[in-house]
């Protein structure tokens, strides 16, 4: 017997409970809608990937709206490219691209409803001020901003007008709790695997087991009489003919094997008893085939160099010292924690498309491509992501579903399996880097030379630091074609980037006889004082800054018994970073005591989101730099869940991790991703110190595996 009972019936309603919903709305702009009561909405218009968008955005609006925040819903919007600008979530630019932009649609707001409360007072604007979402005048006379919300919505908007001044803020740089967090808690439908529609039917699809496969036959004998089976069908995602591939467009498997049912269960038993054969159509390669291409790659000169200063060759030839140094890194999967899924209903002339997407406006273009019906008339609505880490930027999986509906008529909720998502493709690159490093007889760096190389793409920066601090400098790539579809995986090229040069420039510090920060600071004196070149892209004080202010707050220079410490620094994303590490060693093992980590991001709009993700990227770069990796025999994934793909475990995740944010006024720059990259360099740079041996291959448990080292 099962008995259930309310105990919340006894708990006093919260003031956001008691908030009754106005009878009127009225849209004042794109972002705002205030109902007769003064209850505000403000619309959210990007994706929410886990960034925390949906409430960091929202608070810019409402600052300059001058709201009260307990009176503000938020609601997330449809793809709208004619109301919103850049409805992507990508590069950890979303705050940095809306700043100026959502700060206006707040304040243009607030104009206008004084303007309302001016011409019904009869005063001048001038004599009225606001404040949570009210409007006041010299005389005593107050209202809230319900009473003229009406009014407000008719009138024109403003040509100019006036941004608060930063010192005046009240909700930016506040801690502010997430706008969904209570409908997280309570499980209530937000991510595109909850949507339901009625007269939806669950679609699976089936790819070749191996990149460069293809289906040659399928016998469904099996399949068509299990119950809740509607269909057995092939599709094909090849970019139809005379049409260019878009990059969002990006899989590996074109032509799918597709299963269309009543429910999710009884689609999973047919899709194992469906019996297909396969046939080759291109050649694929073992991972340790792939790794030899590449370390031959990085050996060899590049015709057209990235960038060239001074004469490296000369450089190399007097130096009193080189140091040397080859960094690896495998393929990586996204393992979002919600697989790919979209729900999709297509006819002949309209589409209603919904689910977790980074790229809606892309996925709305492949879909008129394919499909031949007019963007106008397709309707892409955004729902919250289980993850995405640059995954759900590629919308083949939003295609597939689309294509699929159409084929039958119906509106269908594509769902792939963990091991459809994991084998699927679209992977972090598999990557190696060649560093080399000139010292003269005072130990000054004179020369430094990198070569990169990578599948289907190179991971090079090549104007980044140390660019711009020594005299003789080369940037060099190469790049290795496969069939293996690769895209970007959270801080493209820089998750790897900053890794190996970060980690090579303490080795240099160490063979210069130097601290590993004062090396670092040197060059960047250099770069602020006498830059070598003109487009170095990285501003050398406020990098120099945030290494200034990890070495304070970590208290660099102490020394603990059995503590070992590294360190590193990286500029991605428009932001600056500088982590110090701690780690120790129980009974052989790497145990990560404490990070240190100073971000230059500019204005922290939310710090409470601020602080998640920078943890977040924390975590998330040290699991995959110490245990993750996707290998491959013969173009068939070794790995395809996670008994097989290692992710950090919570017992292997740091025990404290302090942040500290530059408070320089600067306009926002990026946070999603500027705290993953450095922090693998920082680990290895302490492992280095704890076990006297550098880690040049990821994941590191593989090397330690390999190379059988006692503790320093």
């Amino acid at each position: 017997m099962l008995i259930g009972f309310n105990w919340l019936v006894s708990c006093k309603p919260t003031p956001k409970q008691l908030l009754e919903m106005p009878e009127e709305w009225f849209n004042i702009n794109s972002y705002i809608k205030i109902g007769n009561n003064g209850v505000t909405t403000i619309f959210s218009a990007n994706p929410e990937i886990g960034q925390n968008v949906k409430t960091s955005m929202p608070m810019i609006v409402a600052e300059e709206l001058d709201i009260d925040w307990k009176k503000v819903i938020v609601e997330q919007t449809n793809l709208n490219t004619e109301k919103y600008d850049r409805q992507l979530a990508g590069g950890s630019q979303s705050i940095r691209h809306g700043w100026q932009g959502l700060r206006m649609a707040g304040a243009t707001g607030r104009r206008m409803l004084l303007e309302a409360a001016a011409k019904e007072w009869q005063v001048p604007v001038s004599e009225l001020t606001t404040k949570n979402g009210t409007i006041s005048h010299s005389s005593g006379k107050s209202a809230g901003y319900g009473e003229f919300a009406q009014a407000a919505s008719q009138l024109s908007v403003p040509e100019e007008v006036e941004l608060k001044d930063p010192k005046d803020f009240k909700i930016i740089g506040t801690p502010t709790k997430n706008v969904d967090g209570p409908k997280l808690v309570k499980g209530e439908p937000l991510f595109g695997l909850d949507y339901n529609k009625e007269g939806m039917l669950i679609a699976m699809i089936v790819h070749a087991p191996s990149f460069g496969m293809k289906p040659k036959s399928i016998d469904d004998s099996a399949v068509k009489g299990m119950a809740g089976i509607k269909d057995v069908f092939t599709i094909d995602s090849a970019t139809p003919e005379g049409e260019e591939a878009s990059w969002s467009e990006t899989n590996a498997f074109h032509q799918l094997v597709v299963i269309v049912g009543n429910s999710t269960w009884e689609v999973m038993k047919a899709k194992k008893a469906l019996k297909i054969e396969w046939e080759k159509v291109s050649s694929s390669e073992n991972t340790v085939d792939q790794i030899s291409k590449l370390d031959e790659l990085i050996t060899q000169k590049s015709d057209e160099p990235r960038r060239s200063d001074g004469n490296t060759d000369k450089a190399f030839k007097n130096a009193a010292k080189v140091i040397e140094k080859n960094y690896y890194a495998p393929f990586l999967a996204h393992n979002t924690m919600e697989p790919m899924n979209f729900f999709a209903d297509v006819n002949a002339n309209k589409a209603e498309l919904v689910g977790p997407i980074q790229t809606p406006a892309e996925l709305r273009s492949s879909v008129h491509k394919y499909t031949g019906i007019p963007e106008e008339n397709i309707d892409v609505m955004m729902t919250r992501m289980g993850g995405g880490f640059g995954r759900r930027l590629y919308g083949n999986f939003g295609l597939e579903a689309a294509l699929i509906s159409k084929k039958v008529n119906a509106p269908v909720k594509l769902i792939y399996t963990r091991e459809d998502d994991m084998t699927q493709g679209t992977y972090r690159p598999m990557y190696a880097m060649k560093y080399r490093a000139a010292l003269d007889k005072n130990n000054k760096l004179i020369g430094f030379h990198v070569r990169a190389a990578g599948i289907n793409s190179a991971p090079l920066f090549p104007d980044r630091y140390p660019a711009g601090t020594v005299d003789n400098y080369l940037a060099e790539s190469h790049s290795l074609e496969s069939n293996v579809s690769t895209g970007a995986w959270r801080a493209p090229s820089s998750n790897f980037v900053a890794y190996a040069e970060q980690s090579f420039l303490d080795e240099v510090a160490e063979a210069a006889g130097k601290d590993p920060i004062d090396f670092r600071l040197e060059l960047f004196d250099r770069a602020m004082t006498d830059p070598v070149g003109e487009n170095n892209d990285y501003d050398a004080e406020r990098y120099a800054g945030v290494l200034k202010m990890v070495h304070e707050k970590s208290n660099w220079g102490e020394k603990k018994e059995g503590v070992y410490r590294g360190v590193s620094a990286y500029y991605c994303h428009n932001s600056y970073v500088a982590q110090v590490v701690d780690v120790a060693l129980n009974n052989g093992e790497p145990q990560i005591q404490k990070i240190w980590c100073v971000v230059d991001c500019g204005v922290v709009v939310n710090p409470d989101g601020a602080i998640n993700q920078v943890e977040g990227g924390i975590v998330d770069g040290i699991g995959h730099a110490m245990y993750s990796a996707l290998t491959m025999t013969d173009g068939k994934p070794d790995q395809d869940n996670f008994n097989r793909y290692q992710l950090i475990r919570i017992k292997d995740t740091p025990f404290e991790i302090e942040t500290h944010f530059v408070q320089n006024g600067i306009d926002p720059t990026g946070l999603g991703e500027p705290t993953l990259p450095p922090i693998s360099a920082a680990v290895a740079n302490a492992m280095y110190r704890a076990i006297g041996k550098r880690l040049t291959k990821q994941p590191f448990t593989q090397q330690l595996k390999e190379d059988v080292v006692e503790p320093a």
